[in-house]
């Protein structure tokens, strides 16, 4: 049998190492390569202009995507990051109930026992969960050019700005939107603005709290539940509209 050639690559690794570490050297190819293209699909997202032509959309089409985020800590500036990653789809005041996200992300920090237990996310769940990278261009996939939605978009923006600037060295130019300031607005002799207090003046039921998807459903309902006030009592027709509106308080 006439022997391999031994200039390298597939075989030299074989007859040093073994099948396992040769295959092992094949697998880190392909993940540095999936990485690669998942690393140039979030960059070229982030490259594509804002369409102006969205601000004439009538918010009764406005495509949404309405997001949570479950974190360590509060801080990425000081080593927290992201757990989880929810989001459901929003047309209009219709919520996509079954067009919806969700991810463990296997962070590389430790995870408190006060979080464990307001989340239900321990170290062994995202020890087992895909990393950063994957969650990030899997969600970036799902939401596309449409405009995100969050509660307290601050710190959701913060940490989604954090993490896309780890992995691929970009930040997010997408539009965002925030329910708060939007209730702020709306109800401004208000004291509380918390999703909790929200939730409940507006009679969505509370449920999952603290869960990213089960945030995002109850924040979809509560966003849907401001369009159709501004729909009756402002004249606020436009995504631009809203802005200029939301720009004076």
């Amino acid at each position: 049998m006439k022997e391999p050639n031994k200039g390298g690559g597939f075989w030299n690794s074989l007859r040093q190492g073994g099948m396992p570490s040769a295959l092992a050297s094949i697998r880190g190819g392909e993940t540095a390569q999936q990485t690669a293209q998942q690393m140039a699909f979030i960059r070229s997202l982030m490259r594509e202009k804002r369409r102006p032509e969205v601000l004439h959309t009538p918010l009764t089409e406005l495509e949404t995507v309405i997001f949570d985020l479950e974190t360590t800590g509060f801080s990425h500036q000081h080593g927290d990051e992201i757990m989880s990653i929810g989001a459901v789809r929003v047309v209009g005041h219709e919520i996509r109930e079954e067009e919806c996200f969700y991810t463990l992300v296997n962070c590389q920090t430790a995870i408190p026992e006060t979080i464990t237990r307001l989340t239900g996310i321990s170290q062994e769940m995202t020890a087992k969960a895909p990393p950063l990278i994957d969650g990030l261009h899997n969600f970036m996939t799902f939401v596309g050019q449409r405009v995100l939605v969050a509660h307290g978009s601050s710190h959701d923006k913060a940490f989604l700005n954090a993490a896309l600037w780890k992995t691929s060295k970009v930040q997010l130019t997408h539009r965002v939107l925030d329910t708060m300031m939007l209730a702020r607005w709306l109800e401004p002799s208000r004291g509380n603005y918390t999703l909790d207090e929200l939730l409940a003046v507006h009679g969505i039921p509370i449920k999952g709290r603290h869960h990213a998807l089960e945030d995002s459903r109850m924040t979809a309902h509560l966003w849907v539940s401001y369009l159709r006030e501004i729909a009756d009592k402002k004249k606020v027709d436009t995504l631009g509209d809203l802005y200029a509106y939301l720009s004076r308080t």
